[in-house]
């Protein structure tokens, strides 16, 4: 396999010492000045509870049984005791020697779960002892069982203590192993109940996870302890961390993506993940994802952390209900309000909860105690990023707070919910605070007594809202949710307990015919979405006859095609069906009632077909077939061959009869349609490359049709076909379609493309030679003859720019190196001192004087858009500037005098080798089951076959070129600083 050299790689530099302002500098204030700088919500009064050196460093927070207050004091970060780093990537994920045993018998790490006790009742921690020290990447915990769960990556360990003695009664016992320990920052985290009875946790952005046969990088996990059963409830999402429920048990996770605070978490739901960071989801055939909460008013930072509902009455009333999310670049934590919006949420900031005015706090976690009171953890250190595996943290530091409200409870000494009975436990559910409820829900599933079944029974199905939600979650946990009961609450006026005794029938291994007649029923009768919604998720969690008659009621009733999930719900049920009974599914939906369905229409005809398409087998594409012939009038066909053609684009797979020959018949009797031309081509049809050559070459085919041949020619790569590609290339009237053919060339290697370029290179506009430079430099012979060019003088060594010199590197050849070296000398970094420099000049130049943002919009348009958006203007390339960091000038200036250095990691760009030679740089936009698509700087595209991939390397510079700024005059800068740092975009235009 090919080997991608970087000899002329720009190195790593230190953080330059003004990403910190003076002010900055300043602040960290002692821990009890600290609560006094604190500005907070109406209603609320910050207090200091804990501090250094008591706690340090806290990760996690939860309060016991007994009213403590529990805290993770994750110090070993961000590396593993007692391992060997093997390797680092550019995203920090770091490869070790060797996977730890877990605790004890492990390396002993520095990370403790610590009991935090206020012993003389002045509401300040004054004693702190370790339940368990010596963990190694300690993220999470949640009490249960007798004893407590821990997370420490690669596991899930439980340590007994039934005698409650604060001391472990043996050994952990490993529950879950595989957890993903490459990064420290994204590792399993948040360790929360569901109402339902599973242990859930989250699994951020860059660590794999590989457990019981299933590997994911992010998305939201469960654990079922007394079934020992695991699953991945949904994938995708970011670097989450932080987990809640809110009243209706539909989970929300907090997450760290610029302009989103939170996702809704379905079962079996696939959420937007940063695809070309982490590769594609799990499964292949998603054909699209759910996105974040959509939201409105959103300021402050984007990292949201510890996100909770405030169900609690002792918050002021103004507070409750509402989504409380701290935010960790922003040093604060502030308030949303979410409404419904069909099967989903929408969501709305409406202000501070509270803000530290200390740029040392950082919030890492929250949590609600049973006072009432909101806990808030403060990592407390002057970094809030994570530069390397080797920063430097100070690890003396540490604070939580809390912020009480009107309406704080006392706790006495004797305080213990553990003492209750089985009744006083159900009574608790009924509490108007959240905390005493989910803990009632747990200790009656820990400590189920026949004697409570009549009163749970009674009120899931005679209460309505809230009381009888947690009645139904109670007799479910205790194992009392038999059949009969189930049917009564499938009947329950609550839409909610329907739902919810759906989805817990969905999570048993097997139904009784009278439980599935009965899910059918729902699904062809019962008129709330929500139960609609759920039926799906059981659907794809039993797709058998139950699946397929679900998904077929729902298509047959087609209510919901403008809701925001069901229509992918319903596909994602339909794919498994497909997936598990292929021959099933395609008799159930290539019929004249799935065609009668709006719903089909639109959201799932094409997506079957894809998903049968992409088999690449003889029974595949006779599915395939069935549905196109089952298509009720020609436009729907056209439609669905229009599907087939982008489905089988560079698909390895031939067309096989008796599809092949079903597209020959039609092309034979349509000779317009182009998708038809395109896959008469890929069956095989001799004479169909020869018409589209001809209908390409053809001036009065429209241009969208020109372009689309020129693509199925490329593809198909017949070298009779390079002469004609050569000429569209270099002479065609067209200026998008000469373009287009240039990058269609790339697809071809031939000794004679070098010199067809260069002859026709000074005819050519300033965007075609850019092109030209980038084609010729992705293979060695074109990279040659580029320099045979400049050697001549035929191009200047000025017009080949700095990222297009530093490309020759890839190709790995010390030849033409020393070649680059002769005409442009050694292509690396400026030092952190010339950096420095640059950045004190330009801050000079712009408090020369004012800058105009409405000529800085203009630049802005000319310089920045083809890669950045802001305020909704320019291209979604590389971050979004809108929630970027803008008020800070010198992190402006840092990002365009080095912007190798301060982008986000996601938006550093990889480097593809073709079997054919070629080297191909830019951002992973997408990766499919069989493409991965590439941007460029100029916010083209590229797409590959899979099958001519042979390496994807890191690349070590920004796509954003380092000498951008030095185009611009100083008054042209400040003009440009003044749009970017301006709160509103400008109304003229």
């Amino acid at each position: 396999m090919m080997q991608l050299a970087w000899r002329i790689a720009v190195p790593l530099v230190p953080l330059l010492a003004i990403t910190l302002s003076d002010a900055a500098r300043g602040q960290g204030f002692p821990p009890d000045e600290a609560a006094t700088q604190m500005t907070v919500a109406e209603g609320l009064t910050p207090r200091l509870v804990a501090a250094e050196p008591i706690v340090r460093q806290p990760v996690a927070i939860d309060f016991d049984d007994r009213g403590r207050l529990w805290a993770i004091q994750y110090l070993q970060y961000p590396n593993p005791a007692g391992l060997e780093r093997v390797a680092v990537d550019r995203y920090s994920r770091t490869v070790y020697d060797r996977i730890p045993e877990p605790p004890p018998l492990g390396p002993r790490g520095s990370d403790r779960l610590s009991i935090l006790e206020d012993t003389d009742g002045d509401g300040r921690i004054d004693s702190s002892r370790d339940f368990v020290s010596g963990l190694n990447l300690a993220s999470g915990f949640a009490f249960g069982d007798g004893g407590v769960y821990v997370l420490n990556a690669p596991y899930l360990l439980f340590y007994p203590d039934r005698d409650r003695d604060d001391v472990p009664d043996a050994d952990p016992e490993v529950r879950l192993t595989g957890f993903g320990m490459e990064d420290a920052h994204s590792v399993a985290n948040s360790l929360t109940w569901g109402p339902d009875g599973w242990l859930y946790g989250l699994q951020g952005s860059t660590v794999t996870a590989r457990i019981r046969g299933i590997e994911f990088q992010q998305g939201v996990w469960r654990y079922h302890p007394p079934t020992d059963r695991f699953e991945l409830f949904a994938e995708g999402g970011g670097n989450m961390w932080g987990l809640d429920f809110d009243p209706r048990g539909e989970l929300f996770a907090s997450t760290n993506v610029g302009g989103n605070v939170m996702l809704h978490m379905v079962p079996g739901g696939y959420y937007w993940k940063s695809f070309g960071k982490h590769g594609p989801l799990q499964n292949p055939y998603t054909f699209g994802y759910f996105d974040h909460v959509s939201h409105e008013g959103i300021t402050g930072g984007h990292v949201a952390v510890g996100g909770l509902f405030a169900l609690t009455d002792a918050l002021p009333s103004s507070l409750r209900g509402q989504f409380l999310a701290a935010d960790l670049l922003d040093h604060s934590a502030h308030r949303h309000e979410l409404s419904r919006l069909g099967s989903t949420y929408q969501a709305r900031q409406v202000g501070d909860l509270m803000r530290a005015n200390d740029t040392w706090f950082a919030p890492s976690d929250m949590t609600l105690g049973p006072d009432g009171s909101l806990y808030l953890t403060d990592w407390h250190d002057r970094r809030t990023a994570h530069p390397d595996p080797d920063a430097d943290w100070d690890r003396s530091n540490g604070r939580i707070f809390a912020l009480d409200g009107p309406h704080r409870r006392s706790l006495d000494a004797s305080f213990d919910l553990q003492s209750l009975t089985p009744l006083q436990w159900i009574a608790l559910l009924d509490h108007p605070d959240a905390w005493y409820a989910r803990r009632a829900l747990r200790l009656l599933r820990e400590h189920p007594a026949p004697s409570i079944l009549p009163e749970l029974r009674s009120r899931s199905l005679d209460g309505r809202g809230s009381t009888a939600l947690l009645a139904l979650w109670a007799l479910h946990g205790v194992d009392g949710l038999d059949d009969p009961t189930a049917l009564l609450l499938l009947d329950h006026p609550d839409p909610d307990i329907r739902s919810w005794t759906a989805r817990l029938l969905g999570d048993r291994e097997a139904l009784r015919p009278s439980l599935t007649n009965r899910l059918i029923t729902l699904a062809e009768t019962d008129p709330s979405l929500d139960v609609r919604s759920i039926l799906l998720g059981v659907a794809a969690r039993h797709p058998s006859t139950l699946g397929l008659s679900i998904t077929s009621a729902i298509l047959r009733r087609d209510e919901d095609g403008s809701d925001p999930f069901i229509p992918l719900r319903l596909w994602w049920a339909i794919e498994r069906c497909a997936t598990e009974q292929p021959a099933e599914t395609i008799h159930t939906y290539a019929t004249p009632k799935s065609w009668q369905s709006s719903l089909f229409r639109s959201d799932i005809a094409d997506r079957l077909l894809r998903r049968f398409t992409a088999e690449g087998t003889a029974e595949g594409d006779l599915s395939c077939l069935r549905l196109i012939d089952s298509s009720p009038d020609e436009a729907t066909r056209f439609a669905l061959l229009d599907a087939l053609d982008e489905a089988t684009t560079d698909r390895p797979a031939p067309i096989v009869p008796p599809l092949a020959t079903r597209i020959h018949e039609m092309a034979a009797s349509h000779p317009n349609p182009i998708s038809l031309l395109r896959l008469s081509a890929r069956a095989g049809h001799p004479d169909s490359l020869d018409r589209a050559l001809q209908k390409a070459a053809d001036p009065s085919t429209s241009s969208a049709d020109r372009l689309t041949l020129l693509a199925l020619i490329a593809e198909r790569g017949e070298p009779a076909h390079l002469d004609p590609m050569l000429r569209w290339a270099t002479g065609d009237p067209s200026s998008s379609f000469r373009i287009a053919a240039l990058g269609a060339l790339g697809r071809f290697d031939h000794e004679s493309i070098p010199q067809a370029l260069l002859t026709s290179y000074p005819d050519q506009s300033s965007d075609w030679q850019r092109r030209a430079r980038d084609l010729l430099l992705s293979r060695r012979s074109g990279a040659l003859a580029l320099l045979d060019a400049v050697d001549r003088g035929q191009i200047t060594a000025d017009e080949v720019t700095t990222d297009q010199v530093s490309s020759v590197a890839a190709l790995g050849d010390p030849a033409l190196d020393a070649r680059v070296r002769e005409h442009w000398g050694a292509i690396s970094s400026t030092t952190p001192e010339e950096r420095l420099a640059e950045v004190r000049r330009l801050n000079n130049d712009l408090r020369a004087g004012p800058g105009d943002p409405d000529r800085g919009r203009l630049l802005f348009r000319e310089h920045c858009a083809s890669c950045h958006l802001l305020f909704g203007e320019g291209q979604d390339v590389g971050p979004n500037l809108t929630h970027a960091n803008r008020s800070d000038r010198d992190f402006l200036l840092i990002s365009l005098v080095d912007p190798s250095r301060v982008i986000r990691k996601e938006y550093l760009p990889s480097v593809v080798a073709t079997r054919d030679g070629r080297i191909l740089s830019g951002l992973i936009a997408e990766q499919s089951p069989t493409h991965l698509t590439l941007i460029a700087s100029d916010a083209s595209r590229t797409v590959l076959p899979l099958t001519e991939i042979e390496e994807v390397a890191d690349a070590t510079t920004s796509l954003m070129p380092e000498d951008l700024y030095r185009s611009l005059a100083p008054q042209e800068l400040r003009d440009l600083f003044a749009y970017l740092q301006g709160t509103t975009p400008d109304p003229a235009d």
